[in-house]
């Protein structure tokens, strides 16, 4: 009998519940596959997803539990500060290393269901902003799996689907009012025999033992991802080493970090550091204008003077610091539109 595509990965973050509800509504009752879904969430608390999903779902819908089987007809969702991974055909929930500042991250449970299922595995990339889900989804491809991304003209947040059809060009595109058909229709094609097997590159097998067991002393780790980058990373301050072959990076520790994911992590490094510097040029002001009275009020006109010229020299700092931070907003605001 041949096999047929029944592991059906989801990846969404921003507009994401939206995208969501409308791909399990459209669902049918009798799917003969597990869905198992990736949602970018705070790490602390619980998550709603399964409770809103339920709604939407003919199928039913559980928080996703380490070591439980993957049922067809059955939809699991990760839960926070945890990445939903596919190991020797169970759910595993691990604390393995962010990837962009997310756990659970998208990358993560689409390579872990390469290499788990190889081509039974159905890749799907939903709304949401940056760009988890791409290098995952290759790793799909790579391994003989579907790919499927919601159009990006549908989606809230059209940078993750339009990452993904950037690097993996030959996925089905599809709105979210036909997700569901179109998922239904792969999951009753047989999967074509591989001969000679697809394969994984070292480095996704390698990314894929991190995010089940986090680096490990001794490992091939970090000897085998490449050249250092010149980043550090934004999680432990780090040095960054590059992913060959793509636009990733990943630390000693295990902190991976997409080129996209990097570049906005830097800009809001840059911002607090510009409003930790614009806060403490104000207090030098607020302390120099204070050491001014008292100097006056002394009778020392020589320190008072001293003091007079350090709150001019930091006023005119803190005036160029305030339009450079006005600047960047309105340039920041601009781009979102």
């Amino acid at each position: 009998m041949p096999q047929r595509r029944d592991v059906i990965v989801v990846g969404a973050s921003a507009g994401g519940v939206e995208s969501l509800r409308g791909l399990v509504s459209a669902l049918p009752a009798d799917l003969p596959a597990t869905v198992l879904v990736v949602l970018h969430m705070p790490s602390s608390g619980t998550s709603a997803l399964p409770s809103i999903l339920r709604r939407e779902s003919r199928l039913p819908v559980h928080p996703a539990t380490h070591g439980g089987p993957l049922r067809r007809q059955h939809v699991y969702t990760a839960v926070p500060d945890h990445h939903l991974l596919v190991v020797d055909g169970v759910m595993s929930l691990s604390k393995g290393p962010t990837e962009s500042g997310h756990r659970p991250a998208v990358d993560a449970l689409f390579r872990s269901a390469a290499r788990a299922v190889g081509a039974r595995a159905i890749g799907v990339v939903l709304s949401g902003a940056l760009d988890d889900g791409t290098a995952g989804l290759v790793s799909i491809v790579a391994r003989g799996g579907a790919a499927l991304v919601q159009d990006p003209a549908d989606a809230l947040y059209p940078a993750m689907p339009e990452n993904a059809l950037r690097e993996v060009p030959t996925a089905l595109i599809a709105p979210v009012s036909t997700l569901g058909d179109v998922l239904t229709a792969l999951t009753r094609e047989p999967v074509a025999d591989q001969r000679p097997p697809a394969t994984m590159s070292p480095s996704e097998m390698i990314e894929a033992d991190i995010a089940e067991n986090g680096p490990q002393e001794g490992d091939l780790v970090m000897d085998t991802m490449g050249g250092p980058s010149g980043f550090t990373c934004p999680d432990c301050d780090g040095s960054l080493m590059t992913m060959p072959g793509s636009r990733r990076y990943r630390c000693r520790v295990g902190h991976a970090w997409t080129l996209e994911a990097l570049a906005e992590q830097k800009d809001a490094q840059l911002e607090r550091a510009l409003w930790t510097a614009l806060r403490t040029l104000d207090e030098k002001i607020s302390l120099a204008r204070r050491m001014e009275r008292t100097a006056i009020q002394r009778g020392n006109d020589l320190v008072a003077r001293r003091y007079a010229a350090s709150v001019a020299e930091a006023a005119d700092a803190a005036g160029v610091l305030r339009e450079f931070i006005r600047a960047d907003v309105h340039a920041q605001q601009g781009t979102s539109r």
